[in-house]
């Protein structure tokens, strides 16, 4: 039996994944899947598929497409989430600030270089006319160090998922002054080069598997109470959440989408020209 070791969020999107591992269907067809939650998100993941310590992510678009684009030894084997991802745009509670547009300037904590919270930074100034030469950042590892620095005043501005945040705006330890959502599909399923090669026939029956309990879930009248207890969530939230959420189920045209990522990231200045050249055969397989 095959064992592969898959790295996400530890977050209401992964859900199908934990309950595919939970039901055995993985095993089913000869692969013993490992969970490995990844609090640190997008920017945990690429090291995890550097050092090895995980051979499959679950990850945000834009960042793994920059860093294979950079040199990961890694590949984007489909999509995930045919949905944009709606990033929430916090600041202190008691703070001055009350729309995107007042936030030129300012420090915003992000969990990793090159993670998704770093490079939507640029997105939300792009999209709102922000100086982005001005903007300032604070590494700080993951959600909880997201608010820690807001409170302590460490940072002025933390972009995270707006539904796993929602619980911290009713506690008023954030606020959210505004949204942003990306321009692509929001997650991928990518693997590093040697799994690739070495496990072709293993990683598509995983992809049936995810695509298949994925679509299971989301026609399930259950999952919304589910994963509002499973993640410690609000039950409206996460309806209203599901209703706007498409978990990937089809052949996609990789193409097409990751067209518009690396455009998008190459008018950002987050790409060089040399990092694009043949940007298709350096990101799928």
């Amino acid at each position: 039996m095959l064992g592969l070791k898959v790295g996400g969020v530890p977050e209401h999107f992964n859900y199908p994944w934990r309950i595919a591992i939970e039901e055995g269907l993985f095993r089913k067809e000869g692969i013993a899947l490992h969970w490995a939650d990844m609090s640190g998100g997008t920017g945990q993941m690429i090291k995890g598929l550097q050092t090895e310590s995980i051979d499959v992510a679950i990850v945000l678009t834009e960042g793994i497409s920059r860093s294979i684009l950079q040199g990961l030894d890694a590949k984007i084997l489909d999509v995930y989430v045919s949905t944009p991802l709606c990033w929430g745009v916090h600041v202190p509670f008691k703070s001055r600030f009350k729309t995107i547009k007042d936030l030129d300037a300012q420090t915003i904590a992000i969990s990793r270089e090159a993670s998704g919270s770093h490079l939507m930074s640029y997105v939300m100034a792009d999209q709102n006319q922000l100086q982005s030469e001005k903007m300032k950042f604070n590494v700080v590892g993951d959600v909880y160090g997201g608010l820690w620095a807001l409170e302590n005043r460490e940072a002025q501005v933390f972009l995270w998922e707006k539904y796993t945040t929602q619980p911290y705006v009713d506690q008023r330890k954030c606020k959210r002054i505004g949204e942003v959502y990306t321009p692509w599909p929001s997650f991928v399923i990518a693997a590093r080069k040697e799994i690739i090669q070495n496990h072709p026939k293993e990683l598509k029956k995983v992809i049936e598997v995810i695509q298949n309990r994925s679509k299971k879930a989301k026609e399930s009248k259950n999952t919304a109470e589910i994963i509002s207890w499973r993640y410690n969530l609000d039950l409206h939230q996460v309806r209203s959440w599901l209703s706007q959420t498409e978990w990937n189920d089809k052949q996609q045209d990789m193409n097409k989408i990751m067209e518009k990522v690396v455009t998008y990231l190459s008018e950002l200045d987050l790409l060089s020209s040399q990092e694009t050249e043949d940007w298709s055969k350096k990101l799928f397989v």
